[in-house]
């Protein structure tokens, strides 16, 4: 899902709209077959008689808990997570049911660093922290794919802010 265009101010453009990186959603993709397995199996070998019944049904409601706690979930929470770069502003929206967000101008950007280690490496994704120059500080965006590209962007686009911003004061 992209990010919503009425969001934007007016001559406001997407530049990038991310997700996290999808190494969160290995395990629990990985978890689906083995649970339905599991259950399967389980329902399968409930001893005959007046149980079977409940003992299924008990089987499916675990089952289908499981499922809802360690995989529906961290995906719904993945989909949830917006890393927004445009050319004013850096987006982060979050949340499944109540929502966070946070924004910061391109104007109060004074550094931008990723950090990853050599799985990340090897994965493309890393931690991608923005130094702002506003009251709150610093904004840590972890699991952004193409991490050292996503930083050379926002870096471009602020070279790019200040530019326009310094023509404008010598034109006027």
């Amino acid at each position: 899902m992209a990010y919503p265009r009425g969001l934007l101010s007016e001559g406001e453009d997407v530049v990038l709209d991310l997700h996290p990186h999808g190494k969160a959603l290995i395990v629990p993709l990985a978890l689906v077959p083995i649970v339905i397995g599991l259950g399967s199996f389980l329902a399968a070998v409930a001893p005959a008689g007046s149980a079977h019944r409940p003992l299924q049904l008990a089987v499916l409601v675990v089952a289908l808990a499981l499922l809802s706690m360690f995989s529906l979930r961290p995906f719904l929470r993945w989909q949830a997570t917006h890393y927004v770069i445009t050319n004013r502003r850096i987006v982060l929206r979050s949340g499944i049911l109540s929502r966070r967000g946070r924004d910061i101008p391109l104007n109060r950007v004074n550094d931008v660093s990723f950090e990853h280690g050599l799985l990340e490496r090897l994965l493309r994704t890393g931690s991608l922290t923005v130094e702002s120059a506003g009251e709150r500080g610093q904004l840590v965006l972890t699991d952004v794919p193409r991490v050292e590209r996503v930083q050379h962007t926002i870096y471009e686009l602020v070279q790019q802010h200040e530019l326009r911003r310094d023509r404008d004061e010598n034109d006027g």
